[in-house]
């Protein structure tokens, strides 16, 4: 499955062999849908046309191959306009001022730069105010968990942290900047981030395999005195949490009562695991190829092991049949098409399921809908989407606000019920349990929630003067 997307082909018709309506019979029995059409060229024997095509599946190759194998028709260049928006790069760094004169240059570089260099070495902390530092975020990848794609590597990785550099400028006015590391060595990872942190107020971690991603960020957020932030583990749990904070109010539910399967124990598994136990969930059940983790098994993993602990109070054994029966909530971070019908009848009563594998979720949503209550995904085209950046954005624009020194549980928390708020009761229902990434209260939101807990927990270093004690 893909995304929809528009292809601009051009073509070469020879007139006494093949007409446009031949060209538009295939391109529609193939499902292009012919929305522009443009002749370049007229003459008496070959007409070169620009024929705008939508396609439900960005990967259809057939349309390419139909128009290639039809006689009279000469396929010049096809133009997609999800590549032609990467052609470039997707960012780029500006100045803030213009250097116009010679006076300008003197301030911004030498000679006068020299003082402004000084009084950093005499206090390091006025970095944070002398340079990009306070407002610059590093997204760092190995390219090794690149969405669904798996271990695609830095070079190809590039295009997802320009995506979310653009995001976290559009959203949050927060500089970003991809840094896409070509190593897997954990060690040299750390010892690279922390090499560069000089420039930057905070670390974004992204798309680092399971289990390493988890010692990395355990350690340069033990060893920095900036916030680590790793989006796939911790975006994905503090949206998962808000979204199901507002479904367990249309359902008449606590989270402390309700029974909660979570399934795929990878980097966002363990973080949905561990934020959900930090709000109250008692009977919770974590589920991944080895079945339901349970204390007196070994596991290589050591968060398996934690949560062999501190879940699955009743020592259930056996795998996601077992896990699913009289489950209040199932909450899916793995792999499309395991969850069956008939799991979902053997659920509770109004019961919710969030399946959040992309791009094919764990159950269909069509199907879900008649025997769940509240259905989410993670994909754009249905109700309901858990998208990490109704997070990243807001929490880090509060940590760098108040010069955090961590992203605590606390703050976590803190932003999940932020995101959860900004839905008003009156608008709550099933079809509406989470805001829009483009709801403007969210950032609002959830920057606010975020200072004022990193308060709360002695992490900020600084108090934004829009934010009162």
């Amino acid at each position: 499955m893909s995304i929809a997307t528009t292809m601009i082909i051009r073509l070469e018709i020879r007139k006494s062999v093949a007409t446009f309506g031949d060209v538009a019979s295939r391109l529609a029995a193939v499902g292009g849908d012919i929305v522009a059409i443009d002749v370049i060229r007229a003459g008496k024997d070959v007409t070169t046309r620009d024929i705008t095509v939508n396609v439900q599946d960005a990967a259809n190759e057939e349309i390419i191959t139909v128009l290639t194998d039809m006689p009279g028709i000469k396929v010049i260049n096809i133009s997609d306009r999800t590549f032609l928006a990467h052609i470039g790069g997707k960012i780029e760094i500006t100045p803030k001022m213009p250097i116009k004169n010679r006076e300008d240059l003197s301030l911004v570089y030498t000679p006068g730069v020299a003082r402004v260099c000084m009084a950093i070495a005499e206090d390091p902390g006025r970095a944070y105010s002398l340079t990009m530092k306070r407002n610059t975020v590093a997204v760092v990848t190995d390219g090794t968990a690149v969405l669904g794609l798996g271990d695609i590597g830095p070079e190809a990785a590039m295009p997802v942290m320009e995506g979310k550099a653009m995001l976290f400028k559009q959203l949050a006015d927060i500089d970003a900047f991809p840094l896409c590391l070509d190593t897997k060595d954990p060690e040299e990872i750390i010892r690279v981030v922390k090499a560069v942190t000089a420039g930057f107020g905070g670390i974004n971690l992204e798309d680092i395999s399971s289990p390493r991603c988890f010692e990395i960020e355990r350690r340069l957020s033990a060893e920095l005195d900036i916030p680590v932030f790793h989006d796939d583990q911790h975006g994905t749990a503090v949206v998962a949490l808000a979204g199901l904070l507002n479904a367990l109010k249309v359902v008449g539910k606590r989270v402390e009562d309700c029974r909660i399967v979570v399934v795929g124990i990878g980097a966002a598994g363990v973080s949905i695991c561990r934020l959900l136990l930090a709000a109250g969930a008692r009977k919770l059940y974590a589920v991944d190829r080895a079945g339901i983790l349970h204390k007196g098994q070994t596991y290589d993993n050591a968060e398996w092991s934690w949560l062999a602990e501190a879940t699955n109070p009743e020592g259930l054994t056996g795998g996601l049949t077992e896990a699913m029966q009289g489950a209040d909530v199932f909450i899916g971070v793995s792999s499309g098409g395991i969850l069956s019908v008939d799991h979902l009848k053997s659920m509770a009563e109004d019961n919710i399921v969030f399946a959040m594998a992309n791009p094919i979720p764990e159950i269909e949503p069509e199907l879900a809908e008649s025997y769940a209550r509240v259905v989410a995904t993670g994909r754009s085209d249905y109700p309901n989407q858990i998208n990490n950046v109704l997070c990243f954005p807001g929490i880090f624009r509060g940590a760098l606000d108040c010069r955090a020194k961590v992203v605590n549980l606390e703050m976590k928390l803190a932003a999940a019920q932020a995101i959860a708020s900004v839905v008003h009761p009156d608008e709550l229902n099933e079809q509406y349990i989470i805001p829009s990434i483009f709801n403007e209260k969210v950032v609002e939101g959830v920057r606010e929630a975020v200072i004022r807990a990193a308060i709360a927990t002695g992490m900020a270093r600084r108090l934004p003067p829009d934010i009162s004690e």
